[in-house]
């Protein structure tokens, strides 16, 4: 079965780093598109980044572009998110997920049908 495994996440100071790691099984990883979420409380899932199956593509959402990277490993079934210059307002819970195809980046997340159970990114001031 499909298997999505966040790490990584934590507390950081303002204008800190931190990478975020998603480890998949139970399927060709280097055959979809994968991408990240996040849920900040009180808020609805939004997209973060997203990158196609062989990482020549990729989006971003506007509030990270510039301030985070996302890469994968197809060797290692992994897909990164490189996080720098994080502010308070970045902290939410952080998702992988496995997109519906190997090109399209979706940033919506109804397009995205396997999720990892998320790690937690608290950014204090």
């Amino acid at each position: 079965q499909v298997q999505l495994v966040e790490s990584g996440g934590g507390l950081v100071q303002a204008g800190g780093s931190l990478r975020l790691s998603c480890k998949a099984s139970g399927y060709t990883f280097s055959s979809y598109a994968m991408g990240w979420f996040r849920q900040a409380p009180g808020k609805e899932r939004e997209f973060v980044a997203g990158i196609n199956w062989s990482g020549t593509n990729t989006n971003y959402a506007d509030s990270v572009r510039g301030r985070f990277t996302i890469s994968r490993d197809n060797a290692k079934n992994t897909v990164y998110l490189q996080m720098s210059s994080l502010r308070p307002e970045d902290t939410a819970v952080y998702y992988c997920a496995r997109g519906s195809g190997t090109d399209y980046i979706a940033n919506n997340e109804h397009l995205y049908a396997y999720w990892g159970q998320g790690t937690q990114v608290t950014v204090s001031s």
